[in-house]
């Protein structure tokens, strides 16, 4: 795994401000109650929806039915953003990352991410791994998980310093 290259972007930040370590962008999403996912439709028209993200080894993940909008545009363009932040204006971290997503079928990563998702929701979602994928029991619906392998990001910090740090991965 390459090292993450962090730079402070002076165009949009205070003077005084530091670059934000990728690790403190990388735990801002692992702990995104909710993130956004913004695909693009066949026609060029982009499509944003909400999504729990689980986080690990430098890579984002969510899931998605195979009947979703999101689904269908991942199957014509991988190419994706993923958003996590909030509305506050003069404190915390937004971060976005560009990447492409693709469709995960190992067993052994759709297992743990399993148990990572068990983890997220205090236990409240109970999934479980069948066919390459991960399934709901209520109702018993198979979810496509997609790997987001970020080319870019970026880090807004809001507050007393502004700033924008570019990470390349």
């Amino acid at each position: 795994m390459k090292p993450t290259t962090e730079r402070i972007d002076r165009r949009y930040s205070d003077p005084t401000a530091q670059a934000v370590p990728w690790t403190d962008a990388e735990a801002r999403l692992a702990a995104a109650e909710v993130a956004w996912v913004v695909t693009v439709r066949p026609d060029g028209r982009p499509h944003t929806t909400p999504m729990v993200p689980v986080v690990q080894d430098r890579k984002v993940y969510f899931h998605t039915g195979s009947t979703e909008v999101k689904y269908a545009n991942l199957q014509a363009n991988p190419h994706v953003l993923v958003l996590a932040g909030d509305t506050a204006w003069d404190r915390g971290l937004d971060v976005v990352v560009e990447g492409t997503a693709a469709p995960v079928t190992d067993e052994v990563l759709l297992r743990r991410l399993a148990a990572l998702y068990r983890d997220r929701w205090d236990g409240r979602w109970e999934l479980d791994v069948r066919d390459g994928a991960l399934v709901s029991p209520t109702p018993d619906t198979q979810l496509v998980v997609f790997e987001v392998t970020p080319d870019k990001a970026y880090g807004h910090a809001k507050g007393d310093p502004f700033s924008q740090t570019n990470y390349r991965l």
